[in-house]
């Protein structure tokens, strides 16, 4: 496996139980690859970017590397900048670009960012058939990065939701003329803010869910990030307990769909009382690394947001969950300590190459769990399968250079690359011929 790279110049402080990152090695290979990664930025890179206009007339919001290309390397692609609220812009209009009719959505969510428990539940509906990409707003006000998204998406509006353009969940963000807005009341409990969301769900849908993601509301948020890409692949409703118990308004939920399988996100966050009170309402499974519903996870995927967001890649039971023990997918990369990533990431979760989140402990390094898991999942060739029959694997960066630095995309996309199978390699060294000994 290639060796990881950090950046010790780069270097911040890693989230608390991240493992040990892999050593950095010589980066001067890389420097020329990293420059042109820096280079490659443009123009706009934060919330004022000005906008301009595409050939066709319609109008592109320049907001960092969102709908253009961004900084890119074979096998890895960045979108985002120095925040969420671009990076949120970035995603939507990568999913969106809004150049046809097509690439429109039917809605946007518009969540307030100060508001995690909200951003997360919203995640749930950048589902199928709905599919909605999701921006931030902060507070009162509308960032032009968000504003200038919209305007370049325009909605074309949700018939489910009686032709809504824009959700709003928990904000007061005023929406410019011309769009039809839908309001969402979210009060600062997160178990009342998250059975909005499902009802909400549950139309879109056009029927009840049968499935549900729960998650503490008082766990760390770098353990509840994996949550946002699982509820928008499958659909889910993300609910929320509390270390006392099932929340009121979380009850009502589960007591209203008849007893749903609930999967546990960050199951070492929700308070056993917690967990046994849920079994009243539905068949309870812990999401971790196992390959079967139930299966004891590591300790370190217990505490770890890195093994944590592996666990739930690794997960599958049925139709539910990734499911992902080898090659050939897309993953997303974002850093633990910018937990609204996570829904701003969403959208890549649910179309495209449906990738699952994945994090990092910091922006300079891969850790050691994460390179592990992707040497197990790099895809391999042989002779009797070569490169060009062979599955990709295809990096989803999220953020400027401060969340991921250029020289870890760099090496995030080696360990991506397409290599030739352990067994092509031990077989080519077999059939090697014996040295000639000198006379």
């Amino acid at each position: 496996m290639p060796a990881a790279i950090g950046d010790p110049s780069r270097s911040t402080a890693s989230c608390a139980g991240t493992p040990d990152s892999v050593p950095p090695m010589n980066a001067r290979a890389l420097r020329p690859a990293a420059a042109l990664l820096a280079c490659a930025a443009l123009a706009g890179c934060g919330k004022s970017s000005p906008s301009s206009s595409s050939a066709s007339g319609g109008p592109i919001a320049q907001v960092s590397t969102a709908g253009a290309g961004g900084l890119a390397t074979k096998n890895t692609t960045r979108l985002g900048g120095a925040d969420p609220v671009i990076d949120a812009a970035a995603v939507a209009r990568a999913v969106y670009p809004g150049l046809t009719s097509g690439s429109r959505p039917q809605a946007v969510v518009l969540v307030d960012e100060r508001s995690w428990p909200a951003a997360l539940a919203a995640s749930a509906l950048a589902s199928a058939p709905l599919s909605a990409p999701l921006l931030y707003s902060e507070g009162s006000t509308l960032p032009a990065a968000t504003s200038q998204a919209l305007e370049a998406m325009h909605p074309v509006g949700a018939q489910a939701l009686g032709g809504a353009q824009v959700i709003q969940i928990g904000t007061t963000a005023t929406v410019p003329d011309g769009y039809r807005t839908r309001g969402l009341a979210a009060g600062a409990e997160p178990a009342a803010v998250a059975a909005t969301v499902e009802r909400l769900v549950s139309v879109t849908h056009g029927f009840a869910p049968r499935q549900v993601i729960v998650t503490a509301a008082e766990g760390p948020t770098a353990l509840e990030m994996p949550a946002a890409g699982l509820a928008a692949e499958s659909g889910a409703p993300i609910l929320f307990v509390t270390a006392a118990g099932v929340p009121a308004a979380t009850a009502a939920v589960l007591s209203h769909l008849h007893r749903p399988t609930i999967y546990i996100v960050a199951p070492s966050a929700v308070s056993s009382r917690a967990l046994a009170a849920l079994a009243r309402f539905g068949p309870v499974t812990p999401v971790s690394g196992g390959s079967t519903p139930g299966e004891a996870s590591s300790p370190a995927e217990r505490y770890s947001p890195v093994d944590n967001a592996i666990a739930v890649s690794r997960f599958a039971a049925g139709s539910f969950g990734w499911g992902i023990h080898e090659g050939g997918h897309g993953l997303v990369f974002a850093t633990a300590d910018r937990p609204l990533d996570a829904p701003a990431a969403a959208p890549l979760s649910a179309t495209g190459d449906y990738a699952p989140l994945l994090l990092l402990g910091s922006s300079s390094s891969i850790p050691l769990a994460l390179a592990h898991y992707l040497s197990d999942i790099q895809p391999g060739y042989s002779a009797a399968v070569p490169p060009i029959r062979g599955y990709y694997n295809h990096g989803w960066l999220i953020g400027d250079e401060r969340a991921i630095s250029a020289v870890t995309q760099a090496e995030l996309d080696s360990v991506l690359e397409i290599s030739p199978s352990k067994a092509s390699e031990k077989a080519s060294l077999e059939e090697e011929p014996a040295a000639t000994p000198a006379e």
